[in-house]
């Protein structure tokens, strides 16, 4: 409710993103628009090779079962929200065919966020909610400064943290739990 006298907060709209510079991630999240600097390199390192671990047996069918679809920053509307995710896969049973689109509004049924010190309160917050109301099963919180990994399983509405992972721990981690990470590669370390 608007108080006598105070003027309504005008939501943010796609062209308040459109005129972002080039430089940055934009996002709307309840009604704001979060501009986040592009990826440090050992954010961009560890959502990088993990798009390259899991790319071949999910999204591609090589060496394992396949049946998925996996984006590195797709743009992802739900109602009046814009979030651009570092990483998401749908299942391909429930988007069979890959779109030729800018922008997804079907949910992903994973998805990996590479927390850093800008992104993170974000992320776990305005954007677990965002994940949580609109389906998506399962989220990952990636620490490559704290070299942690957090799997998160929706139950309900409430997400269920179900492994934390850390150092340099090999893991086989849902919904991909057919092959194992290796932990101290995604932190760009040599196996000790």
């Amino acid at each position: 409710m608007v108080q006598a006298g105070a003027r309504a907060r005008k939501r943010a709209s796609y062209a308040d993103l459109a005129a972002l510079p080039d430089h940055v991630v934009g996002e709307i999240l309840a009604g704001d628009v979060y501009a986040s600097p592009r990826p440090r390199f050992r954010h961009a390192r560890a959502a990088a090779w993990l798009d390259r671990r899991l790319g071949p047996p999910f999204d591609d069918g090589v060496g394992g079962p396949g049946g998925w679809w996996l984006l590195l920053e797709p743009e992802l509307h739900s109602a009046d929200e814009v979030l651009v995710p570092d990483l998401a896969g749908w299942r391909r049973e429930r988007l069979p065919v890959f779109p030729d689109v800018a922008y997804l509004e079907l949910a992903p049924d994973w998805v990996c966020e590479v927390l850093s010190p800008s992104t993170e309160r974000i992320d776990r917050g305005l954007k677990m909610r965002t994940y949580a109301r609109e389906g998506v099963a399962d989220l990952w919180l990636l620490n490559p400064e704290a070299r942690t990994l957090e799997v998160l399983h929706l139950q309900g509405d409430k997400w269920l943290v179900t492994a934390v992972h850390s150092g340099d721990e090999v893991v086989r981690v849902q919904p991909f739990h057919v092959i194992e990470l290796d932990l101290a590669s995604l932190w760009g370390e040599a196996r000790p």
